[in-house]
């Protein structure tokens, strides 16, 4: 019995407890609440897996395509249906495998929330519109979990309701994103518009069968292909946090850890980088576009990177190694190295959700202190938490044989084999900084004297298994999940056969214009060496650097040291470039400012004052007519005669 029919399983169950927790189940039943906020995701897992397994024995992986309903408004026929192929595949595993495992952590983190049965409601609802984003075979569907997974992402963050921070971040979140999704939709219109069909299958051979227009000029100097193109990457720059659209996702820390790990390794910020990997057709037919991507990719990827060195709460260092990281991703697809985008799409996600939990497992630790100045020493209080979180650490700085090693080489390989020799200088200088900022969060966390309170120090404890064990399993995933990717040029180094596993996997999902090249390059035996080198080589100054500034109990005096040194280039790192500050002058301020103009002087004084004005004269005017209105017909001959009157006065006089 096949079981892909069943695929609309995957995100019908975590809706399903979405619902049942969020409308049914009443507070005080706790353990019923994890029975379903963490059952639901589990069944969805493995749901997943069955029909994965059963995908991966399809012959030559063919696509599997399920019809759930047809959707038929005018000339836009739109089916509700989702697609199983290669790349929805990776991430279908990603989302349900990193997200249930985040789903079981929570429930020791989040143990003695009040809020608990309505976190879950949120959480499995944020699994569930992540799932049917990669899951739709339509740009329709995916726009549909686009949205949800920017609602969820607005609850979440602002779960704690009842404080001043997390409503605000929430609403910021919210609202950024929203000037991208508008850009988004736009750049399906043009679509729909051009092509008459939003089908990814359709829309593909559509293209393909009319390159010409494609081609053609459309719109502000830009081809159909690039208006298009640049509008969906403008979805992207607010969904997965770039320039200029990436200061909601350091304030989305107000939310709780796991919903921070969740956002940044299984869900939300990765769907930009699926988006674009799926419309790799449109960005192949706009290389103009494409190296815009390229170029915000990677000077995102080291402003970020700038920022997470002078950050001192362990959460927000992860936020912009975050946005750090979705910078090479989205460095990658600009150089037309998609695959090598989902495969570090796919390995962070392993060690950010495992070095979020890790923070998170501190926090728990340390009361909810999240400032890096007032720990210090915890690896002997915590050693689990510890070892899983240094092996995140290693594995993000790209040390191999760690998975962010393998995909940030073939990243940065991909990028010098393009002939992008400065943007390969930037990423490999953002190689150094992550190994840097990163080790600079491990030894100002777990090593030294102790710096916080004796009754934080009293309470300092390891968590509980339902955290530590996930920790345990992601750290796992983080150390093997590269080794199906290993590059071909590694493999020819090694002297065998490409087994890149996981390129040969994905590759179909790639499209092939007729009559053009594919966007690979070869790179000599030598060449690749050296860029190999080079990459471990920066990664290995960067913690060098970390472990002679913050390491040998320095922690803290470091940062003081160079703050004195360099005051006013470390004050705008503390300062995070005054961006927030610069955004809150040029919009948030003028639009708050036209916003009072319009309540107080629109709808106060002209609406509510003036136009009441003419509006009680006009009752006012009705009210007496309606005295001239009786019906009496000897009032009516007086109204007569008094007319012939006027009349006879006027014309004599």
């Amino acid at each position: 019995m096949s079981l892909l029919p069943y695929l609309w399983l995957v995100p019908a169950l975590p809706f399903l407890g979405a619902a049942v927790n969020g409308l049914l189940v009443r507070n005080r039943h706790k353990g019923l609440a994890t029975a379903i906020g963490v059952g639901a995701p589990g069944l969805s897992l493995f749901v997943a897996l069955a029909c994965l397994w059963e995908f991966l024995h399809r012959p030559g992986h063919a696509p599997f395509e399920l019809l759930l309903y047809p959707w038929t408004a005018g000339d836009l026929a739109v089916d509700f249906a989702f697609l199983l192929d290669p790349l929805s595949a990776v991430m279908l595993f990603v989302v349900t495998f990193v997200g249930f495992w985040i789903h079981v952590y929570s429930a020791g983190y989040m143990a003695r929330e009040p809020g608990y049965r309505r976190y879950f409601a949120y959480l499995n609802l944020f699994m569930g519109a992540m799932l049917l984003l990669v899951l739709g075979n339509n740009y329709v569907v995916m726009f549909i979990g686009w949205e949800g997974v920017g609602l969820c992402s607005y609850l979440l963050i602002g779960f704690h309701f009842d404080q001043d921070v997390p409503p605000k971040a929430g609403r910021k979140a919210f609202i950024v994103n929203r000037i991208g999704d508008f850009a988004f939709l736009i750049g399906l219109f043009a679509l729909f518009a051009s092509f008459g069909t939003l089908d990814y299958d359709k829309l593909n051979m559509a293209i393909l069968a009319n390159l010409e227009l494609a081609r053609a000029p459309f719109c502000l100097g830009l081809s159909l292909a690039g208006f298009v193109a640049l509008c969906l990457f403008v979805g992207a720059m607010g969904k997965s946090a770039q320039i200029p659209l990436y200061v909601w996702l350091p304030d989305a820390m107000a939310g709780p850890t796991p919903v921070s790990a969740l956002i940044h390794a299984a869900t939300m910020v990765t769907a930009g980088v699926y988006m674009v990997a799926r419309t790799n057709l449109v960005y192949q037919l706009a290389p103009g576009v494409l190296l815009f991507v390229a170029v915000i990719g990677a000077l995102t990827a080291i402003f970020a990177a700038s920022i997470g060195l002078a950050q001192n709460d362990i959460k927000k260092v992860l936020a912009y190694s975050t946005v750090s990281q979705l910078g090479y991703m989205f460095l990658a697809a600009g150089v037309g190295a998609y695959i090598a985008a989902i495969f570090h799409l796919a390995t962070h996600a392993f060690f950010k959700a495992l070095l979020f939990l890790g923070s998170g497992s501190v926090i728990h630790g340390m009361g909810g202190e999240q400032d890096m100045r007032k720990m210090g020493g915890l690896k002997s209080h915590m050693p689990a938490t510890y070892r899983t979180f240094l092996i995140g650490t290693i594995a993000i700085a790209g040390i191999p044989p760690l998975a962010g090693f393998f995909s940030k080489d073939e990243i940065l390989a991909s990028t010098f084999a393009g002939g992008h020799f400065v943007l390969w200088a930037v990423g490999l200088l953002t190689a150094g900084l992550t190994a840097c900022y990163m080790f600079r969060v491990v030894y100002l966390t777990f090593h030294g004297k102790f710096r916080g309170t004796r009754d934080q120090e009293h309470h300092l404890h390891e968590s509980p298994k339902s955290m530590t064990v996930p920790l345990i399993i992601l750290a796992v995933g983080a150390v093997a999940a590269g080794w199906i990717g290993i590059p071909a040029g590694m493999w020819e180094l090694a002297g065998t056969e490409d087994r890149n596993l996981f390129h040969h996997f994905l590759s179909p999902v790639i499209a092939t214009i007729p009559g053009e090249g594919g966007t690979g390059h070869a790179l000599s035996h030598t060449a690749e060496i050296s860029l190999i080198l080079a990459s471990i080589g920066i990664a290995l100054a960067g913690i060098l650097i970390a472990r002679r500034a913050w390491g040998g109990g320095r922690g803290v005096a470091a940062d003081e040291s160079i703050a004195k040194a360099a005051p006013a280039f470390y004050r705008l790192l503390e300062n995070k470039y005054y961006v927030d500050e610069l955004y809150d002058r040029l919009f948030v301020r003028p639009l708050a400012r036209l916003a009072r103009f319009c309540w107080k002087v629109i709808d106060t004084v002209i609406i509510d004052g003036g136009l009441h004005v003419v509006a009680f004269l006009t009752e006012l005017t009705g009210d007496l007519g309606r005295f001239t209105t009786t019906g009496n017909v000897r009032q009516y001959a007086l109204y007569f005669f008094a007319g012939a009157l006027a009349l006879f006065w006027w014309m004599i006089f």
